[in-house]
């Protein structure tokens, strides 16, 4: 039983990632793609404006990062799985330029961080604009334009 959720999650979170031709996999098991260019910009949500990748997918904040470093570890990773990127993430519209930055996640493969938030995917989230990752065990929270986490819980 254990092998198959854990076998249903792995195909879920790459399923939910996304994917090309150049996925690779680190040794978290975080997918990092090769050279498509990442943006992060805003939109609109029943919490307001809100952080989404370039093809809307919700991006979140973990409370349990401190200064630019995520504690999310391979468990945590498998479900809540890292925005990455091998070259510098882009603002899109909305999105401030200042507050966009890296951090390392593994060598060689760099999280996009917003206002020093790593930022995260959900694989609860099956579409653009989904945010069922909202408020999860009051530590997952989506991202405002100021980089603010909007504390409001689910439901």
């Amino acid at each position: 039983m254990f092998a198959a959720t854990t076998t249903a999650t792995a195909l879920f979170t790459l399923t939910a990632c996304g994917g090309s031709d150049t996925e690779q996999k680190d040794d978290r098991g975080t997918a990092r793609k090769g050279a498509s260019t990442v943006s992060v910009r805003l939109s609109d949500s029943e919490y307001g404006h809100i952080l989404v990748d370039q093809t809307g997918r919700t991006l979140y904040a973990f409370t349990k990062d401190k200064a630019g470093v995520s504690n999310c570890g391979t468990a945590c990773i498998a479900v809540w799985p890292a925005l990455t990127t091998r070259s510098d993430p882009k603002p899109g519209e909305g999105a401030e330029k200042l507050l966009l930055a890296e951090t390392e996640l593994t060598k060689g493969v760099t999280q996009v961080m917003y206002n020093k938030w790593p930022l995260y995917y959900y694989v609860g989230d099956a579409v653009a604009g989904d945010v069922n990752g909202q408020g999860v065990d009051d530590e997952w929270f989506v991202v405002t334009a100021d980089g603010k986490l909007v504390k409001k819980s689910a439901g």
